[in-house]
């Protein structure tokens, strides 16, 4: 269970640590936000896919990728073009669309665990709790992290979490069209 969960959770832990990176300040304060707001997307979302059934694993595996590539890619887009402006706007990336796109785009997989412990009939107690815990602790540490790099390496560092984030979405599409 323990891999799974960490299985779930790298996706987390990078858009965490590229936001981190284009958020240097209150780094703790912001880590704490977008951990719970990741570990609590990925705790949901197993839920949801429980109670979706099998009969939508097929309509969402169709799309699923498509879904969080696009995501993916348009925030990473908003923020390199955001770092190419004067003004320090690092406190947008955690604005709740934001955070709530975010937590979405990096849950889907966890919806389709959900769908799979359904058809497994596997209890969802322990799992969800593991999953969120997690998913919580590497998007902790992952943003704390980049907040370190970005502190260091100034606004610029933004345009590389951007980078980063569309690659993310890329990989996600690849995965799921190979």
């Amino acid at each position: 269970m323990m891999l799974i969960a960490a299985g779930l959770a790298m996706d987390a832990f990078a858009v965490s640590m590229a936001n981190g990176m284009a958020t240097p300040h209150q780094k703790k304060k912001n880590a704490l936000i977008m951990a719970s707001f990741f570990g609590s997307f990925q705790m949901l979302m197993p839920i949801v896919g429980w109670l979706a059934g099998l009969a939508m694993a097929e309509l969402i595996s169709g799309v699923d990728h498509w879904i969080a590539f696009s995501l993916l890619t348009f925030i990473g887009g908003k923020m390199i073009y955001e770092s190419t402006r004067k003004e320090d706007r690092a406190s947008s990336n955690l604005r709740l669309r934001t955070l709530l796109t975010l937590s979405f785009a990096t849950s889907i997989d966890a919806l389709m665990v959900g769908l799979s412990f359904a058809f497994l009939q596997t209890s969802l107690a322990l799992p969800i709790i593991i999953i969120g815990l997690v998913t919580f602790s590497l998007s902790f540490t992952g943003f704390s992290f980049g907040s370190t790099i970005g502190k260091i390496f100034g606004n610029k560092i933004k345009a590389v979490g951007g980078i980063i984030l569309i690659i993310i979405g890329i990989k996600i599409l690849l995965e799921h069209i190979a």
